[in-house]
């Protein structure tokens, strides 16, 4: 019942949004066009319900290269400085979470939800414990419960830990706190970049080839 409801608004609430946000939408895009060389998406294959991969569309921010030629386990960390990967037009649209808006469509198609775990890359998924593989029991989100307690501020274990708490505590009074959280969080433009020592490749070569344990999430909480 809960999710045929929830799916009824992504569907409306996409749809809506898509036709209204129609003109700034082909702004960006003639900017983008404008701006550098290159597609004016970014489309890039991401996890998505039980873990099932899927096409996340995405303005791109960056010079173009072709997401097959990225090697996700070496690429470093977007960073605020002048980061040469991003563009011109790339940092005021990244700023001010203008990039994310063409997720509208995978919410539309069913790929995604309104709310919800953010997507997260295939290869990211070895790194998942066992425990926290929940988060992937929904639907990814626009902007979820980690979005608005830190967003990429947040290291890889605490992100997991509030997608867990999500799925946990899913209901539709949850996501439109959620949702209004999310207002202010870009409205403000924090926790938009993150730090190397807190991301997921990092976490990986820690374990150095072991499986990663719930135990590791409970003590990157504490």
């Amino acid at each position: 019942m809960m999710q045929g409801i929830k799916r009824t608004f992504d569907f409306v609430a996409s749809g809506v949004g898509l036709i209204v946000l129609s003109p700034l939408l082909l702004l960006v895009a003639v900017w983008i066009k404008l701006d550098s060389k290159g597609p004016v998406f970014f489309m890039q294959q991401r996890a998505g319900w039980q873990e099932r991969p899927f096409k996340i569309f995405k303005f791109r921010t960056m010079q173009h290269r072709e997401p097959e030629a990225i090697d996700q386990h070496q690429e470093p960390v977007v960073s605020a400085g002048h980061d040469p990967r991003i563009t011109d037009a790339g940092r005021f649209i990244r700023a001010t979470s203008l990039d994310e808006l063409p997720q509208l469509i995978n919410v539309f198609k069913g790929d995604m939800s309104v709310v919800g775990p953010r997507p997260v890359l295939m290869e990211q998924i070895e790194v998942v414990p066992p425990g926290y593989k929940k988060r992937f029991s929904v639907r990814p989100g626009l902007t979820g419960l980690a979005q608005v307690r830190g967003r990429r501020s947040l290291g890889w274990l605490q992100q997991l830990a509030h997608d867990a708490e999500y799925v946990d505590k899913q209901n539709l009074a949850f996501d439109l706190r959620i949702l209004l959280l999310t207002v202010k969080i870009v409205l403000t433009g924090s926790g938009i970049y993150g730090e190397a020592g807190l991301n997921w490749r990092t976490y990986r070569d820690r374990l150095n080839g072991k499986p990663p344990r719930d135990s590791d999430v409970e003590e990157a909480m504490r």
